[in-house]
């Protein structure tokens, strides 16, 4: 069997979902239907898919609060489904972190396209355990942050902090986002405490990472020219 991994779909309208079914089966993935967000959630760190087809429009949560929760969980590709073809909604799933955006009505043979072009994309190999950027070395499984050898005296969510933007350069992140991811869905506080930790990230990395401020959005890690991440 031609098998390529799981894609969930998480699409309310059978119809559509079969025909999404249809042709990524024919490209030998798995497919995981699911109609609701509350399911997709559950479904999730089950089966731990490759990539996410998720429906902006669902019968309970919205696609978008969806995506969120996903980005707080794991960093698994989504392309998000939507019958509006607002340049508003489309910034917010990106922003929200969505890899893609496709309007309804769409073609399944181009989202399974799409779909093949975001993993080409986003899989440079499994997930790296060790990230280096420039002179910044950090080590997910040692919990160690080193630059030009030396160890970068980090508490422990300072360190949280860094590797949850490391391992996502590039991506502008929320504070809701980096609270959701680092300090846990549960946490309750002010999204400003993510300031300050940003703030101490700087004052002790120096010039050997940059975080950027993205106005109106959050944080981003700034993957300098040559950056590596080594699978475990």
């Amino acid at each position: 069997m031609n098998e390529r991994g799981t894609i969930l779909v998480v699409e309310d309208e059978q119809a559509i979902a079969e025909l999404v079914e249809l042709y990524l089966t024919r490209d030998g993935f798995r497919v995981l239907q699911r109609r609701t967000g509350g399911e997709a959630l559950e479904a999730l760190p089950v089966h731990r898919p490759r990539l996410v087809v998720l429906d902006v429009g669902l019968p309970d949560l919205d696609g978008f609060e969806v995506c969120r929760r996903i980005r707080a969980q794991s960093p698994v590709p989504v392309i998000m489904l939507t019958a509006r073809d607002d340049e508003v909604d489309r910034v917010r799933g990106l922003e929200l972190g969505a890899d893609d955006y496709v309007t309804k009505p769409f073609s399944p043979a181009e989202l399974a396209a799409r779909v093949r072009a975001v993993l080409r994309r986003v899989e440079g190999g499994s997930t790296p355990e060790v990230v280096e950027a420039g002179e910044l070395r950090v080590d997910l499984a040692a919990r160690t942050a080193t630059i030009r050898a030396v160890p970068v005296p980090l508490t422990p969510r300072e360190f949280e902090l860094l590797a949850f933007l490391a391992a996502r350069p590039g991506r502008a992140l929320s504070r809701s986002q980096l609270l959701d991811g680092v300090w846990g869905a549960g946490w309750y506080g002010d999204a400003r405490t993510v300031d300050v930790h940003i703030a101490q990230l700087r004052r002790k990395l120096g010039d050997a990472a940059r975080i950027a401020t993205v106005r109106g959005v959050g944080y981003r890690f700034e993957p300098p020219t040559g950056m590596r991440g080594a699978a475990g």
